[in-house]
């Protein structure tokens, strides 16, 4: 369907190693409209984050078929750890995925400045990661993934080293800023009650 940005059909992982082989996912369907938000949830281990995985092209699926209805789309992938390098200021980190995709200009440092200022971290532009919260730096994490434009979000467990209530908050932050920004996302999470916070669609996964 043309409202549909992602669509999976049969995607099946199997891992390899000299004495056997690891069926890390079977047979999974679903699709993903534009500006869409679902989450996938399941415990430790049932292959949430070997989806995001293959999705990436970080690893390559054993067997079905992935189709992006949009040419050459671009991905954005945010980690559990914010990854935050901390002799950079948060403006310098935030820019790090332009500069990396050689994409950082002007008009797209502005960009960065932009959502800095718009999603509370105006007053942080120039300090460094050690004087954040943790929800701050993740904050800084996501800007980071937005800066580069992505057609599709990819988000593993990105609150997964937060305490309780700060997940909870920055679950609804994120689900705020993805919809402001008009972005379509992934998450997955072990921890059903983010999804409180959360909007659309949700896959459940057993072991």
């Amino acid at each position: 369907m043309k409202n549909n940005l992602l669509e999976i059909q049969n995607l099946s992982k199997i891992y390899h190693d000299k004495d056997r082989e690891l069926l890390a996912l079977k047979d999974i369907s679903f699709k993903v409209k534009k500006d869409e938000f679902i989450s996938i949830v399941g415990p430790s281990g049932c292959g949430k984050s070997t989806i995001l995985s293959i999705l990436s092209n970080m690893i390559d699926k054993s067997s079905g078929t992935i189709t992006f209805n949009k040419d050459n789309p671009k991905i954005g992938y945010m980690l559990q750890e914010d990854s935050l390098f901390p002799w950079k200021t948060v403006l310098d980190n935030a820019c790090l995925g332009l500069e990396i995709k050689k994409e950082l200009n002007i008009e797209t440092k502005q960009n960065v400045i932009k959502l800095l200022n718009k999603y509370g971290l105006k007053d942080f532009i120039n300090s460094y990661p050690n004087s954040l919260s943790g929800g701050l730096k993740q904050r800084v994490a996501l800007i980071r993934t937005l800066a580069l434009n992505p057609d599709i979000l990819l988000l593993d467990e990105p609150f997964s080293a937060l305490d309780y209530q700060t997940r909870l908050t920055l679950s609804d932050d994120l689900k705020k800023i993805i919809t402001n920004e008009k972005k379509t996302a992934i998450m997955v999470t072990h921890d059903i009650a983010e999804l409180i916070y959360r909007i659309s669609m949700t896959i459940f996964f057993n072991t």
